[in-house]
């Protein structure tokens, strides 16, 4: 998925659904940080994509909590 098309995704949740995915997208940075370090990662690019989606999902929600 393209960045502007995730944001728009996000920007078209609701707060609810917006906690939920930032604690999915944190147990995912969790996992790949631990796969990072047995040697299990491959795709090590995974690790700043998934923690610039963190920033975008918490940058809306501040977004919504300003508004």
């Amino acid at each position: 998925m393209k960045t502007k098309e995730y944001v728009q995704d996000l920007k078209a949740k609701s707060v609810e659904e917006l906690n939920a995915e930032l604690v999915a997208a944190k147990k995912e940075l969790f996992n790949l940080r631990f796969q990072n370090a047995t040697n299990q990662l491959e795709n090590t690019s995974r690790i700043k994509e998934v923690r610039r989606n963190i920033a975008r999902i918490q940058s809306i929600m501040t977004e919504k909590a300003n508004a």
